[in-house]
């Protein structure tokens, strides 16, 4: 298993599979850990993101001549896998009480 850097993940969103289609929805996606300049829009400056139905990816667009080198998009089955993850930890109960 190798390991790449991905987009950074601060909204979780849906993945649907029917085995014909994969579809990524209402995921939030900011920059990646190497905070290039190449996703940001060269006279905007915001963020696009970038979804590939036909390979179910979802990444960042790079304004990069040549496309992006930092990272890479996430997988439908990278995405699968955050969500079942992020569903194992918000099931977890606190071991210590709340402070206030």
């Amino acid at each position: 298993m190798s390991r790449t850097q991905k987009p950074s993940v601060f909204q979780i969103g849906q993945v649907w599979d029917d085995g014909r289609t994969v579809v990524v929805s209402g995921w939030g996606l900011g920059l990646c850990a190497s905070a290039c300049t190449c996703h940001r829009h060269p006279s905007a400056g915001h963020l696009a993101i970038d979804e590939d139905q036909a390979g179910g990816r979802l990444g960042l667009v790079s304004y990069r001549e040549g496309g992006c080198d930092c990272c890479e998009a996430w997988t439908a089955d990278e995405l699968s896998a955050v969500i079942r993850d992020f569903d194992q930890v918000s099931a977890l109960e606190a071991q210590e009480p709340l402070a206030g």
